[in-house]
């Protein structure tokens, strides 16, 4: 199903920096209505709220609490599109000796955090006939080794997309899976990406694909890499009807 950006209302997770931050700009740039800025330091979003005064709505969210997230959904009842970009990634390998405790941190927040925002905002998206946008990543296909426990996370929380896909499909929901590489934003650079993309080609990317009524965005050159390969099992697997 195809959704514009323009006059709809956004909510945004980790809308304060990087690939979150840009996602807001773009959506007002394309004429949203009002961007949601979920965010867990609400102080952390001061330059968007003078940059884009009343478009923008700062509200606290943290991905490993259900009470926050219930609370954010009660506070965003007229969401129409919901982007949940919020992640950790932590170096870890699967020799490190922290291992364990790295994947269960991540695991709560990049695959339990996204459970509970899909099923918080269910009922709101489906009354807008609206959109749920998930920010995987190209580690969610292939493991990285240095980044172990962050591609074992982003593996199930792309496995958990494809569910939502078909479940808040039936319900008239738009689901799309974002499967970035290597992006300049501060969790790039902390795993050790000297060259990346710039945020823009994401938040653009999912624009257009939002439009376009895709299920997958692989929207940098690394990433489209990845797409070249994978195109052919994911239309026999992944969307095939």
């Amino acid at each position: 199903m195809s959704i514009s950006i323009s006059n709809k209302v956004a909510l945004v997770t980790g809308a304060n920096r990087g690939i979150g931050k840009a996602i807001t700009e773009s959506f007002l740039n394309h004429g949203a209505r009002k961007v949601y800025l979920a965010v867990r330091d609400i102080n952390s979003t001061k330059a968007l709220e003078e940059k884009y005064g009343n478009k923008v709505v700062t509200l606290q969210a943290d991905l490993t609490n259900q009470a926050s997230i219930n609370a954010l959904a009660e506070a965003a009842k007229d969401v129409e599109i919901v982007v949940n970009n919020a992640g950790i990634a932590k170096i870890a390998s699967p020799l490190s000796e922290d291992a364990e405790d790295t994947l269960k941190q991540e695991l709560d927040v990049n695959i339990f955090g996204l459970l509970r925002v899909a099923n918080a905002f269910a009922g709101t998206l489906e009354s807008h006939k609206g959109a749920l946008v998930q920010l995987n990543s190209v580690a969610s296909i292939k493991n990285f080794p240095d980044l172990s426990t962050y591609s074992a996370s982003k593996a199930a929380a792309y496995s958990l997309t494809q569910g939502l896909k078909v479940k808040l499909g039936e319900r008239g929901v738009s689901v799309l899976s974002v499967h970035p590489g290597p992006i300049a934003t501060d969790m790039g650079a902390a795993a050790g990406f000297t060259e990346a993309a710039d945020a823009s080609v994401v938040s653009e990317g999912i624009v257009n694909s939002l439009q376009a009524g895709d299920f997958h965005l692989f929207p940098d050159e690394v990433a489209k890499q990845f797409e070249g390969v994978y195109q052919s099992y994911s239309d026999n697997m992944i969307t095939a009807e």
